[in-house]
Parts: C-alpha cells; sequence; structure tokens
C-alpha cells in the first residue's frame, strides 16, 4: 500500500511512498485472438468495476467491437475487495466471486482496497514478464490501463500517485470519472478537484459523459483541465454514464451490425428497465452515441502510445455561467463537446441527466423520442434525413471521433431506417 507525508495536492504531482504490506491472491480474465498472427500487439487492462456489489467489465462492454476487430488483447483484473469477498453493493452481492463459485474461487484474498494500486500494477507487470502463462504466448508490444466509473476514480489517484513510481502502462484511458480521484488509503483522501498530472510522458485520455460533468455524485466539470503534450479530454454529447448499450445491448453485440440495429431502435423505442427489470428507472434511459466514440477513444489512446502522435483536440461540452448545468438547445439537446448524428440529426432527446438523484437511475441519462408529427415536420422526406445524417457521419469522422468501421454502420442503420418514409 502507499502513503503520504503530506496532503495531496490538486494539481496531481505527488510523492507518495510505499506504506504496508500484505499477501495476496486474485483473479485476471483474458480474451486474446484465437488465431496469434491477428494479434496487433496491444494489451487492454481494465480495472474491473465494483459499484454494482460484483466484477463488471463497462469498458469491454462498450469497446469490445474495436478490442476485438483490431486484435487486441483484454485482460480484466479484479483489483478491489467487494468483487471478491462482497460486502459492496447488495445489488449484485451474490455474483461477487466468492458468493457465486464458492469452491472456485476459495484461494482468491484481497487484503483491502489501500492494497488495490499495487495488485493492478503486479497484473499489469505480469502482462510484461509472463507473456506466456499471461497471454498464451502473444508477446505484448503495449499495454494500455482503462477503467471506467468507480475504477476510473482509482485511475485517477493511480495516474498521479502510482504510475511515476510503477512506470507499467503505456497509457490511460480514464472513462467517466469524477472530479476527485479515489482514497490512496483510509487516512489519505484526494483532494476535489483532483487533476490528472501531465509530467508523465505517458498519454492519459479522459473521457466523460454528460453526467460525469454535472451529475448527481460526479462533477468532474470541477476539475477539467486543458490539453496537453500528454492529456486529452473528450466529452460526449447526449451521453450518459451508462446506457442501455453498455447495459444490454453490448451482450448481444457480436460486430454484425446487430447491435447498430437495436441501439439506433432503441432511440425510438427507448427502455426503461435493464437486466430483465432488475434496475427499473422512472424514465426511458439514454441510447447514445457513448459506445461509439469509446471505441475512438481507445483507437486514438493506441495510436498515441504508439507513436507519440495526440488525437485530435476536441470541443467541450457547454456549460452555464455557474458551471452547474449544460447548456441546451430547443430540443433540449447539449450543445458543444463531441458531436455525432444522434445530436445534430435528433430522432431524440438524448441526455446524461433526468433521473431521479441519488439512485443508479440518475446515472442511466434519458431518451425522449421525437413523435410522428415532429419526424414528420424536421424530416419530409427519408432522402432528406439520410443526407443530413450522412453528412453528421461525416464530420465525426473527420474530427476524429468516429472511426471508419463504425461509420459505415451508422450509414447502413439511417438507409434502412423508416425515418421520412
Amino acid at each position: 500500500s502507499y502513503t503520504s507525508a503530506t496532503p495531496l495536492t490538486e494539481d496531481g504531482r505527488w510523492d507518495v511512498t510505499t506504506d504496508g504490506t500484505a499477501p495476496y491472491t486474485t483473479r485476471v480474465v483474458v480474451r486474446r485472438p484465437q488465431d496469434p498472427s491477428a494479434f496487433d500487439g496491444t494489451v487492454v487492462v481494465e480495472w474491473l468495476n465494483v459499484s454494482g456489489g460484483l466484477d463488471a467489465s463497462p469498458d469491454w462492454s462498450y469497446a469490445h467491437d474495436e478490442i476485438i476487430r483490431s486484435g487486441s488483447a483484454w485482460i480484466g483484473v479484479s483489483a478491489q475487495r467487494a468483487g471478491i469477498e462482497g460486502g459492496g453493493n447488495p445489488l449484485g452481492a451474490a455474483l461477487a466471486l466468492k458468493n457465486a463459485d464458492p469452491q472456485r474461487y476459495s484461494v482468491l484474498d484481497h487484503p483491502g482496497d489501500e492494497f488495490s494500486y499495487d495488485i493492478f500494477s503486479q497484473a499489469g507487470a505480469a502482462v510484461w514478464s509472463a507473456p506466456d502463462r499471461v497471454l498464451g504466448g502473444l508477446e505484448p508490444e503495449m499495454v494500455l490501463a482503462v477503467g471506467e466509473s468507480q475504477s476510473a476514480f482509482r485511475l485517477t489517484t493511480y495516474v498521479d500517485a502510482i504510475a511515476p513510481i510503477a512506470d507499467i502502462y503505456d497509457g490511460y484511458l480514464v472513462h467517466s470519472r469524477a472530479a476527485s480521484g479515489a482514497p490512496l488509503s483510509d487516512t489519505v483522501e484526494a483532494p476535489d478537484p483532483t487533476s490528472s498530472r501531465t509530467d508523465l510522458e505517458v498519454p492519459v485520455l479522459v473521457l466523460s459523459s454528460e453526467t460525469d460533468l454535472v451529475g448527481d455524485r460526479l462533477g468532474y466539470g470541477r476539475a477539467r483541465q486543458p490539453d496537453s503534450d500528454w492529456f486529452a479530454g473528450w466529452e460526449m454529447a447526449g451521453t450518459a454514464h451508462a446506457d442501455a448499450y453498455n447495459l444490454g445491448i453490448a451482450d448481444t453485440d457480436d460486430g454484425s451490425g446487430k447491435g447498430d440495429d437495436e441501439l439506433f431502435a432503441a432511440m425510438g423505442d427507448p427502455p426503461s428497465s435493464v437486466y430483465f427489470d432488475v434496475i427499473s428507472c422512472d424514465r426511458p434511459i439514454n441510447t447514445g452515441p457513448h459506445t461509439y466514440v469509446a471505441r475512438a477513444a481507445l483507437a486514438s489512446l493506441a495510436t498515441w502510445a504508439r507513436t507519440g502522435v495526440a488525437p485530435p483536440a476536441m470541443p467541450q461540452l457547454d456549460l452555464d455561467d455557474g458551471g452547474d448545468d449544460l447548456v441546451r438547445d430547443e430540443d433540449g439537446i447539449a450543445t458543444g463537446g463531441i458531436r455525432s448524428p444522434q445530436v445534430d440529426v435528433p430522432i431524440a432527446t438524448l441526455s446524461g441527466l433526468g433521473q431521479p438523484d441519488g439512485t443508479f437511475c440518475a446515472l442511466f441519462g434519458t431518451t425522449d423520442a421525437f413523435g410522428a408529427e415532429q419526424l414528420a415536420d424536421r424530416y419530409p422526406d427519408h432522402g432528406a434525413f439520410v443526407s443530413e445524417w450522412n453528412r453528421a457521419v461525416d464530420a465525426m469522422v473527420t474530427a476524429g471521433a468516429l472511426l471508419d468501421a463504425d461509420a459505415t454502420e451508422l450509414r447502413r442503420v439511417a438507409e434502412q431506417s423508416s425515418i421520412g418514409r
């Protein structure tokens, strides 16, 4: 574990030292190309998320299409105690590893989350030192760290405190973080706000939804920082912290286009519950373009880490004068930020907000589908809709926020849609 002799500072340039030690046994999940010749040399290591009381992999869900088609490997690390031992959110407690399969996971032993940072370091180091065991003999060329939500809070602290000491990862995708980092230990808190240090000479890309900037419990808008040689911030209009894609559609998205069809259709008929009504919300949840930008962000981070060429600068979402809320247009859609056809050629109002605070649903945003009359007024015929949509797709590709393979699918689903017919 780690400690600091002085309070941690907002600039993220922390000087920490080792503290206690403890034995541990954890597990990693490895997904890699079946054909070794298809491996592109990149290994994406995800800090598994325990917010639901079990190990979950939201970045795999959001970006698995790109990870698979690019030939990368993915590793999920059980870095935190709740995912192994339980004791976190009761919602998923039955699926914490030792509860789900006591016999298989009886050997696991997690000493506490103050040790999570070094556990994550050692998992990444094992990719380099033991590729025969971890990757089935594939030889890594680049290892990237990713984490979303609570895992992003942990990665924020990891970047500032541990990365300069450990020097394991070649880049960091810090996805949907809050204003402050996670505690370094029970007695060493991260300041609010916490910036990402910019002197690592390793790229850090912070990817934020609307919910992350101003939503309940997050407030990353307080910690915004300008792009620099080794830091980039991407903010996505029309997106929520979690949405219909990563809460269900992703589970059966095999890259064939089926997931793209379902996500487009969901804008017109958005769900209000997920996982067979395990979680039900007051309003239909967000069905926006989060997954497509997450894929582009991961690809951009990989290029940045491999070549040293930073991704294009992206516009920030517009906040009101107090910085407490988003500026929205006459349709209720946020202005500024990364623009997609889903927000610039809308068939629904997509938002990262609008659910009751203090609930899981507050992280899921909202979708208000346009009615038939509203669609007819906006798009006089199908050709007009497709033309506008495709121009927005092209603009998103040019901006660097949409990959060509996904652009092809977005054009296809618009052409096959019933909008304007």
